[in-house]
């Protein structure tokens, strides 16, 4: 099993995001403690990767994570949606034992 994913969609979503930003095309992944459900995730584009995250690649772009936020997204898919409701990142994972009906928070 992998650490973590990033999937061509959400790949292609950081790319056009950091062009327009004039950014490095690196999304950054982190658990925080809050939301609903006891754990949030925070997506943001970093500037840089560290020492301590765990980085991959897809299609040019990188996703990295820190090492503390990975204990809770090893294994975890992080994907681009749109729907009616609207579009946004999606991580799939498979750590999460439940999950609020917003879909951002998640408990372990």
């Amino acid at each position: 099993m992998a650490d973590i994913d990033l999937t061509p969609s959400a790949a292609a979503r950081v790319a056009a995001i950091a062009a327009k930003q004039g950014k490095p095309a690196i999304l950054r992944l982190a658990v925080e403690g809050g939301g609903c459900s006891g754990f949030q995730y925070r997506f943001g584009l970093a500037e840089q990767v560290e020492t301590e995250d765990l980085a991959v690649e897809r299609d040019g772009v990188t996703l990295v994570v820190d090492d503390v936020s990975l204990d809770l997204v090893r294994g975890s898919a992080v994907d681009f949606v749109s729907d009616l409701g609207g579009a946004a990142f999606k991580v799939t994972n498979p750590n999460a034992t439940a999950g609020c009906g917003c879909g951002t928070s998640f408990s372990v």
